[in-house]
């Protein structure tokens, strides 16, 4: 069995190319939030979820999850796209 090698990137990184991201909270179905699906459209969300670990880690995109917190960047998370994002450091984000 090949194990799959996760390519990753610092959340410090994110911060600096993409800005400090704000809390975004789920009022409504994400289906009908209308400013989420553009801030999505815009690659702009960040999933944050815990692993087995409990360390928090984030996926670029909306992934829907029980627990998850979305994060919403002033620019774009394209180029973060493949990555899984380490090193969460919740000073940065602002509330």
């Amino acid at each position: 069995m090949k194990l799959l090698k996760v390519k990753t990137a610092r959340f410090s990184q994110v911060i600096e190319k993409c800005g400090r991201p704000q809390v975004y909270t789920l009022w409504q179905k994400p289906a009908a939030d209308r400013h989420l699906q553009a801030q999505i459209k815009n690659s702009r969300v960040m999933t944050i979820q815990k692993s087995e670990s409990g360390t928090d880690f984030g996926i670029v995109d909306f992934k829907g999850s029980k627990g998850a917190t979305y994060l919403a960047f002033p620019k774009s998370l394209k180029r973060f796209a493949d990555k899984r994002i380490i090193g969460i450091d919740w000073a940065f984000v602002d509330d």
